[in-house]
């Protein structure tokens, strides 16, 4: 959006609601489609986070599709690559980049318009960044325990150490014994920083909290909320208070 931000002729149009949380589990209804038919570029994130994307090369075959995450080292578990790669800043920069080349390859007549609105952005987004790691730095090697497979990247640039991921997918509670050993695993390591996120039930956090005597914090991996250009920075500038007043209350 910001990108393409104020360029006559040029319309935005986000597949997927605001509301709609994480992509896995995403499913493309009749509006995409006929949205996707008359579109000249498809931007996705890539990386595997788009689940539906067979469908779509299957009905669109001659569709021009450009992943915004070409080129970022990926971070990799057991279950593969983690494609949440936006919540580092860094990385956020190098989206940002890759959607200008995108667009100005599409659309060359308005190449230099694409690179300027870039330039700007890249611009607050680098300043996002200094903010945080001026901020964050003298947190280094916090151990925080989250409840989705969301934060590698951001833990990696900030150097937090993620002890535990409760639920490796929204809405998968864990099983009795996982949350034991969650909770074992709190009370050893002295963990005070438990973080949900506002588009799932905080259940699990809770029960833990109540045994462990931790806190509940709630951090946003920025996948809804306003559909305005400004979002991503707001919300991460939110999770930069939000961290900074959990590490201090102790």
């Amino acid at each position: 959006l910001n990108v393409a931000w104020g360029i006559d002729g040029v319309r935005v149009v986000n597949m997927t609601p605001p509301f709609t949380g994480c992509l896995h589990d995403y499913s493309v209804t009749a509006g995409d489609m006929k949205n996707l038919e008359n579109a000249d570029i498809f931007i996705v994130n890539g990386a595997g986070m788009e689940n539906f994307m067979d469908k779509i090369a299957g009905k669109y075959p001659g569709l021009k599709t450009a992943e915004l995450s070409e080129g970022i080292r990926f971070i990799k578990d057991i279950k593969g690559v983690n494609p949440h790669v936006w919540l580092n800043t860094g990385n956020a920069v190098i989206m940002t980049q890759n959607c200008a080349r995108f667009l100005s390859d599409a659309d060359g007549k308005h190449a230099d318009l694409y690179k300027k609105n870039a330039a700007k952005y890249i611009k607050e987004l680098t300043d996002l960044k200094e903010e945080m790691r001026s901020s964050l730095e003298k947190f280094k090697g916090e151990k925080i325990i989250t409840f989705h497979e969301a934060f590698p990247y951001f833990a990696e640039e900030h150097g937090l150490d993620i002890a535990a991921v409760v639920e490796r997918e929204p809405g998968s509670e864990p099983s009795a014994r996982e949350l034991s050993g969650t909770i074992n695993l709190v009370r050893k390591m002295k963990i005070k920083n438990l973080f949900a996120e506002p588009q799932y039930p905080s259940a699990s956090a809770d029960v833990i909290a109540h045994e462990t005597g931790a806190k509940v914090y709630i951090l946003d991996p920025a996948v809804s909320g306003d559909d305005d250009k400004g979002s991503y920075i707001k919300i991460m500038k939110k999770n930069l208070s939000v961290l900074v007043s959990s590490f201090s209350d102790k």
